[in-house]
């Protein structure tokens, strides 16, 4: 449709047939450049996840990489769900909707800054700009919210003059008294952890402004650090301050501020909340505490950006609803060169254990002030993909950057190219490994379903969830085709953005009397979505997956079935 234009892009015809086994190809060096189409099976033209097919054929992973092809167009449903950080660039309503139209999923909002008025503002104009985009209910897209939490984190205070340059080899004073507090200047630094004198010694590294500036202690007292610049730059008021290799006593996981911040999020109904810097399972915890009984239902998402949290990853796993990986604070916490080990470790570790992750910071950094991103920046949220993430994650780009919409435009546009990538038939085979036996209906269904979607290039699998959880437990296997989850409840639609491959439609109509009748009419809106979009049309082949009887937790029929 022209108000989605992303939503149903162009693909190049299907070569008549698919593959022959590749082991009789294997006589010339070059082997895989004869691979060609034989005369085994036709697909109907309609089919539309034949993208990098070849590659996905492949025997083994190398093969798969010999045989991808950059001709080949991309999926045309992108499953990697995008957020965006909203600010003073991004929170208008026509901008909010150009965003939601080049494929925002996500909507965070950063707490460290802000009033609650501004944040109330905002909030509502997410909520108006989703529903005014569309009246048609094919092309409704559920846009969730998340509260991003200040956290535990350490901040400068206000700089006299709004900006101070420091130079490499002058001394500052790092102090903590309160009437110091808006006294910043090229002499003294005043920062809000009255431990810092605490915890640190003589010798240790103090960052500024996400590593831009170092400073070097050289000289310790009650309340303030004699420290000499390593790294100048100019410093500007509330840049966060990190202290790698410290324990950091006293700072709490949930400040007073932050327990404000949350009930105003549950009283203003947020998704879920991004908890920043979690070093434990308690700090998890802690965060549940503060959202209540209210707050039961909101997503937990920790944010794992310290040396303590890699390292106690797997306690804050288990108590998680889902990790994002933060690499701004984590690349000063830990050395540069360990991040990517960082990333993969995480991002593989909540791909085994079913939970949807995050990977953020500085993915189109450039974009702040470009039009297009490095190379780098291409090849880093393509990576991210390919390690496994759920979500990607766009920071100032969309927050203060010059070009909102072309970020978001572009890493839809990268990541469906990554996703044509993925070698599907490897990562599925692992998962089901890794997966014990288990007598639940419901994920055994939801491996059958993968499966079989594999088996006959179904161009989507579509399901019919109350709670989310089937919908999750298919996305836990990553399949080739799009999730079509048809959800009656809001929150539900909203909440499976988290997760790769899911593609909410919102339900409205009452339930019919008759349960199978009700069922029919749920799958064939799923149908109805899924054509409108692009991801299959009549005579495609589907997998449906609904339950036996009503309400959650019955899910265990899958049927293979062509679209009307």
């Amino acid at each position: 449709p022209p108000h989605c234009p992303h939503l149903s892009a162009p693909v190049a015809p299907l070569a008549p047939t698919l593959s022959v086994r590749l082991s009789s190809l294997v006589s010339s060096p070059l082997w895989w450049q004869k691979l060609r189409y034989s005369e085994v099976m036709t697909l109907p033209d309609s089919f539309i996840q034949r993208q990098q097919l070849d590659a996905s054929m492949a025997d083994t992973f190398l093969e798969h990489l010999c045989l991808l092809d950059i001709d080949q167009e991309p999926i045309t449903a992108r499953n990697t769900s995008i957020i965006c950080t909203i600010g003073p660039a991004s929170r208008s309503i026509p901008k909010l909707q150009e965003m939601i139209k080049a494929g925002m999923n996500i909507a965070r909002l950063n707490f460290s800054h802000g009033s609650h008025e501004y944040h109330g503002e905002t909030i509502k104009n997410i909520r108006e700009a989703v529903e005014t985009i569309t009246s048609d209910p094919l092309y409704f897209r559920p846009i969730a919210i998340a509260l991003d939490t200040k956290g535990p984190e350490i901040r400068t205070g206000l700089v006299k003059g709004e900006e101070v340059e420091l130079e490499k080899g002058s001394h500052v004073r790092v102090v903590t008294a309160e009437i110091d507090k808006d006294k910043t200047d090229g002499k003294i630094i005043w920062v809000d952890y009255p431990n810092v004198s605490k915890v640190l010694k003589k010798g240790s590294k103090i960052y500024i402004d996400d590593g831009l500036i170092g400073l070097k202690v050289t000289e310790l007292g009650s309340d303030w650090v004699d420290t000499v610049v390593e790294a100048g730059g100019v410093l500007c008021s509330r840049k966060g301050v990190n202290l790698p290799g410290c324990d950091l006593v006293g700072l709490q996981a949930v400040s007073e501020r932050d327990e404000a911040d949350l009930r105003f999020g549950v009283a203003q109904g947020v998704d879920m909340v991004f908890a920043s810097f979690i070093r434990s399972a308690q700090d998890v915890k802690d965060v549940r505490r503060a959202l209540g009984a209210h707050g039961r239902h909101i997503k937990v998402i920790s944010k794992v950006e310290s040396r303590q949290g890699v390292q106690k990853f797997e306690e804050i796993l288990a108590e998680s609803d889902g990790v994002m990986v933060a690499r701004g604070d984590l690349g000063i916490e830990i050395p540069v060169e360990k991040v990517f080990v960082a990333q993969k470790m995480m991002i593989g570790r909540c791909n085994s254990a079913g939970k949807p992750v995050i990977c953020a910071t500085q993915m189109l950094e450039s974009m702040v002030s470009h039009a297009r991103p490095t190379r780098a920046e291409g090849s880093d949220v393509a990576n991210a993909v390919l390690d496994g993430a759920d979500c990607v994650m766009l920071s100032g780009e969309t927050a203060k950057g010059q070009f909102p919409v072309e970020a978001v435009a572009m890493m839809h546009s990268i990541c469906r190219e990554a996703e044509a990538a993925i070698f599907h038939q490897q990562l599925f085979e692992e998962l089901r490994r890794l997966t014990p036996l288990s007598s639940d209906p419901t994920e055994v269904t939801a491996i059958g379903a993968v499966e079989s979607s594999f088996k006959c290039c179904a161009g989507a699998i579509i399901v019919l969830t109350t709670s989310g959880r089937s919908a999750h437990l298919l996305s836990r296997y990553r399949p080739r085709c799009p999730i079509v989850a048809v959800t009656r409840s809001p929150q539900v639609a909203r909440q499976s953005q988290l997760l790769r491959g899911v593609f909410p439609a919102l339900f409205h109509p009452l339930p019919a009397p008759v349960w199978a009748d009700d069922v029919d009419n749920r799958v064939n809106f799923g149908m109805d979505i899924g054509k409108a979009r692009g991801f299959f049309k009549s005579g495609d082949m589907v997998i449906v997956v609904t339950g036996w009887i009503p309400g959650s937790g019955h899910t265990n029929i899958m049927r293979a079935v062509n679209v009307p």
